[in-house]
């Protein structure tokens, strides 16, 4: 099986060489740059698998990294922040990171999430199994290609981040009915993580804002008070 190549992005020597050591036995491959600007240029350069970010670095932060990456790539991003700082994880989710981890960390419960947000990635763009490849799901004006992991509002393209079109994905193809929170973070994250997790909503809030989608009078996605989401078929109002 091929190494999967991860860029790590952190000040951190001897986080570095610990990770290197340990995400190496697991079977990937670690490349590690010490400052915003360098892992910019590696990760625009370079093929990687996936992204880990710290937030705090010299000169360009995660944050400045993250904002240049997503202008132009989809690369799975895993933010490192500093125990405590949820402002920092929310904006950073808000930005187009996949996952969190607060420092200090458990390496065995980054590459638990390293794993789920690799097979999400993975996941995304495979045709569903009663799907033919290459068909594409409408709703009104939105245009969703499973397969393609494409999607379109009217004739416009749509930037989405990894878990933002899968969350996307699912909720069109169950058009009409009431996905839970616990369903969704199964399908998208994985039960690597606690069921009670939040951080689906903020995913959710930054999906509808790339839709022009109002919470109050939602034409695509209606929440559910204490139970989920629904994608509202084309015709129903909330």
């Amino acid at each position: 099986m091929k190494e999967k190549h991860i860029l790590l992005i952190d000040d951190d020597q001897e986080l570095g060489s610990l990770l290197g050591d340990y995400l190496g036995r697991e079977g990937y491959a670690l490349t590690h740059v010490e400052t915003g600007d360098q892992g910019l240029v590696h990760a625009q350069e370079q093929s990687f698998e996936l992204v880990l970010l710290d937030v705090m670095l010299p000169g360009m932060n995660g944050f400045d990294v993250l904002r240049e990456l997503r202008q132009t790539t989809r690369v799975p991003v895993i933010m490192l922040t500093a125990r405590g700082d949820e402002v920092d994880r929310i904006v950073g989710l808000e930005m187009g990171a996949d996952d969190y981890l607060p420092k200090p960390f458990n390496p065995r419960e980054l590459v638990a999430r390293i794993k789920a947000v690799l097979r999400r990635a993975e996941n995304v763009g495979h045709a569903t199994k009663d799907r033919p490849p290459g068909e594409k799901i409408v709703q009104g004006d939105l245009t969703v290609e499973p397969e393609g992991f494409r999607a379109w509002l009217g004739e416009t393209e749509l930037v989405l981040t990894t878990i933002e079109f899968s969350l996307l994905r699912e909720l069109i193809a169950g058009a009409g009915r009431v996905l839970t929170r616990d369903a969704l973070l199964d399908r998208v994250r994985g039960r690597e993580f606690e069921v009670f997790d939040r951080s689906i909503d903020v995913h959710i809030s930054h999906l509808r804002q790339k839709l022009g989608d109002d919470p109050a009078k939602p034409r695509y996605i209606k929440t559910v008070r204490g139970v989920g989401y629904q994608f509202l078929e084309q015709g129903e109002s909330a």
